[in-house]
């Protein structure tokens, strides 16, 4: 299944080699957020503030593929300081709801500057696919693996 890259519109596109956003199927894959605003500049403050940033950038994202925070699965989030766990956690509580996506937080050496990055996986909402017989009538394979979610 080929790559289907997204970038959030308005945001300067990366520098290094990877795309923000990646679409297969029904899941989004989100490349590790950090705390640069739309034009490309580090946000100014600590933690609390680039941690707002960055899930504002993860909101951006998700939303180039048709999902909000509320369709996040899966978070994995990297410290460079663990000591300051709660700062991150309470920001954290206020972006998500019950229930909680999974996640993951470690300890992690980022670049100068930078004090958290986040990655998210999220479900597309309604995504049409096997078992609803779209995809059969568009002449492809269904997922054998795909399951309508439960109401």
């Amino acid at each position: 299944m080929a790559r289907d890259a997204r970038h959030p519109e308005g945001f300067v596109r990366p520098a290094v080699p990877l795309s923000s956003v990646v679409v297969s199927g029904d899941l989004v894959y989100t490349s590790g957020q950090v705390a640069f605003d739309a034009k490309g500049t580090l946000v100014p403050g600590g933690l609390e503030e680039q941690t707002a940033q960055v899930f504002e950038n993860l909101r951006a994202c998700l939303a180039a593929a048709g999902c909000t925070l509320d369709d996040v699965v899966k978070v994995n989030a990297y410290l460079t300081d663990l000591g300051q766990f709660n700062v991150f956690n309470r920001v954290y509580a206020e972006r998500f709801s019950e229930p909680y996506p999974a996640r993951t937080t470690v300890g992690a050496k980022l670049v100068d500057g930078l004090f958290v990055e986040v990655e998210a996986i999220a479900r597309i909402p309604g995504y049409v696919g096997a078992g609803s017989g779209v995809a059969e009538e568009r002449g492809r394979r269904p997922n054998p693996m795909w399951r309508p979610s439960e109401p």
